[in-house]
């Protein structure tokens, strides 16, 4: 018996250790403060009336505007292909210079160019590419506003990529070199595996940057192109309306699409 309570005792204080505590009062609040606009949001996108800000019943009139409306589907096309782009040559690039900074070299200098993109102010890496696009003789043009995106994006790839590599035990690399396999065989059998998660992880927030960044691509976009974020600022200078919310909220369905999927696939793959 007093085994049996002393277990009891032991369980209750294990559990006291392990829970949060008071600590889901500021958690609970952080968690209001970021999701409470979005629902808030989601919501509106279904208002029948005119006004973004006043609930005047309950329709899907503005996703009828959203469907109809060439010019805001043309620069979602547009900000899903320069997404996707970016993403696919940032992740790439990214994930083979993670590699050589954690296994081939020790430089801080090489180390600090990879990050830089990713620390440096968006307006001076804007004014930086915008004048690397000029004496280089390159049209303004989405071409210009993805190897933008795919410029700073490389920078995130590595940082997320980087930390996997330093967690992982390179035994693994360089018993498949002493068994006989090439450097491109064990990366793409044991590196490559090893480091999936955080590639998916990095492209994943690349193409999430890429999808709402504004700065740099007002500055690189040519006279004729427009991404979502460039057409957005045009609409709500002359006011909100419900087809922004209707729009934020087919973004935000998206998004959380992909985060899951992404997440399974991942998933399935550490288990395989």
């Amino acid at each position: 018996m007093p085994s049996r309570t002393a277990g009891r005792a032991a369980g209750r204080a294990a559990g006291r250790r392990t829970g949060l505590g008071w600590l889901w009062l500021p958690l609970g609040l952080c968690a209001l403060f970021l999701y409470l606009p979005i629902l808030v949001l989601v919501a509106m996108s279904f208002n029948g009336g005119g006004s973004a800000y006043r609930w005047d019943g309950f329709s899907f009139r503005w996703y009828a505007e959203l469907a109809r409306d060439s010019d805001l589907i043309e620069a979602v096309v547009t900000s899903l292909g320069i997404a996707t782009g970016a993403t696919a040559i940032a992740t790439v690039l990214g994930t083979l210079l993670a590699v050589g900074l954690a296994r081939h070299t020790r430089s801080k200098m090489l180390e600090a160019a990879a990050m830089a993109p990713a620390i440096l102010p968006d307006l001076v890496l804007a004014i930086g590419l915008l004048a690397f696009f000029y004496m280089a003789g390159i049209p303004k043009s989405a071409l210009t506003i993805l190897l933008a995106h795919a410029a700073f994006g490389t920078a995130f790839v590595v940082a997320v990529v980087r930390a996997r590599l330093a967690g992982s035990d390179a035994a693994l690399e360089e018993a498949s070199r002493d068994l006989g396999a090439g450097g491109f065989s064990t990366f793409v059998l044991v590196t490559l595996p090893s480091i999936a998660p955080a590639v998916v992880a990095g492209a994943l927030l690349v193409f999430t940057l890429s999808l709402d960044e504004f700065v740099i691509a007002y500055f690189t976009a040519g006279p004729t192109t427009e991404t979502l974020p460039i057409t957005v600022y045009a609409m709500v200078r002359t006011g909100v309306t419900p087809e922004i919310n209707a729009l934020a909220t087919v973004l935000v369905l998206i998004s959380v699409t992909v985060v899951v999927v992404a997440a399974r696939a991942v998933r399935r793959t550490e288990k395989s």
